[in-house]
Formats: structure tokens, sequence, C-alpha cells
């Protein structure tokens, strides 16, 4: 009966959390249960703008325990991201890993607050991992075709996903219509290369002709003059 009681309670307060965070929503963070389970919910986190994540989509997991929320749920980051280990527990202070420092009155919105935060800071923990601003930016741009091939993104965050694929269907479109716009110009040059090549053949046997008719021209007046000379 203890472990039913204890387990209505974190299925009360879990709709409670979805219910305001839905109302509330945290700027960069979106999340939502499994249909199929409460205490599996999985987020989603977007780089802010002048940081290196920027323009990225970030998505992860929450798995709450049944007693939740007198005890932490794990946190885990699905994406790479260059700043978290992907499909690892992270260590932090509202974490499982720290249930000495859990508040439960904190909700999913201040996890995944707190997760942001700790996410553009440097600190090292169980899980963490250093990288350049370079590498992390690169991430963010591989981010949204990564999470494309996840079941579960797609179908939790359809919005997401489908403006992730417009994206993509905008840059390859951009891609062909540079690609094109190169080869017209290519074209355009070898056009007048040729062009250049065929008037430069054309004026070189010009000159030869008038070369030649030149020194007949010359050969002729020799000719006539001796002939005068003789005569």
């Amino acid at each position: 009966m203890s472990g039913k009681r204890v387990n209505n309670t974190a299925t009360a307060r879990l709709k409670q959390d979805f219910m305001r965070i839905m109302r509330d929503p945290v700027p960069y963070v979106k999340a939502a249960p499994l249909p199929s389970n409460i205490l599996e919910w999985h987020y989603i986190v977007t780089g802010p703008e002048k940081s290196p994540y920027e323009g990225g989509i970030y998505h992860g997991k929450l798995i709450f325990p049944r007693e939740f929320p007198f005890k932490p749920p794990s946190i885990y980051m699905i994406t790479p991201n260059g700043r978290f280990k992907c499909n690892t527990r992270l260590c932090l202070s509202i974490s499982d890993f720290h249930p000495d420092t859990w508040n439960p009155a904190w909700s999913v919105s201040t996890i995944l607050t707190g997760l942001l935060s700790f996410m553009l800071e440097k600190s090292a923990t169980l899980g963490s991992i250093e990288t350049s601003d370079y590498t992390k930016r690169q991430l963010a741009a591989q981010s949204g075709q990564f999470n494309l091939k996840d079941k579960t993104f797609c179908e939790l965050f359809p919005e997401e996903a489908e403006k992730i694929r417009e994206e993509q269907a905008r840059r390859e479109r951009e891609l062909a219509e540079s690609t094109r716009n190169g080869n017209t110009q290519s074209q355009l040059l070898n056009g007048q290369n040729t062009n250049g090549n065929n008037q430069g053949i054309i004026g070189s046997a010009m000159a030869n002709i008038f070369v030649v008719i030149g020194l007949a021209a010359f050969a002729y007046t020799v000719k006539y003059v001796l002939r005068n000379i003789v005569e």
C-alpha cells in the first residue's frame, strides 16, 4: 500500500509539473513524459544565443524514481553536444547523484533550468567532457540531423522535428542553387576562353597571310626593278 501511495504521489506531481511547463514554458527548454510511462521524461534544450551551443537542439531524458518528489531523477543527455557524455548519468546537484542536496519543491522546469545553467559553465563533473568551442559549434550544427534519427524525439516533439526538416530542405535548395550558379559561371568563363582562343587563332592566321602577301609583293617588286635595269 505504501509503494502504491508513493507512486500515486509521483504520478500526481509529474502531471502537475507537465501542466505547469505547458502553461508557463521555460526559455530554451521543452519537456514531455512518455505516453506509456510518466516516470520517463524527454526534454530538448535549445542552445542560447552567443554561446557555443547556439543553433543546437539537444535531446535528453529524465528518469524519475517511484519516490519522486522525495528523491531526485537521473539525468541523461542523448544528443552529442561537447559538454556531456551521451547516454550517461550526469552527476549534478539536481540529479540522483546528490540526494542530500535535493529539494522536493524543485519541479521539472527547475531541473532543466539547472541543467542548462550547468551546461553553459565549464565546471567538471562526472559525465562531463572538455571540448573546444569549435567542436561544440560543429556538434550544434549537426544536432538537428542527429535528432531526426531518434524516433522518440520525433514523436514527442513533432513541431521541432518539422522545423529541422524544413531547415534541412532550405539548405539543400540553397546548395543546389549555388551549385547551378557555379556551373553556369564556369560555362560562361569556358565560353569566353573558347571565343578568345578562336579569335587568337584567326588573328594569328591572318597575320601569317599578310606576311606571305607582303613577301610576295616585295619579291615581285625586286624582280621588276632588276628586269628594268637589265633592259
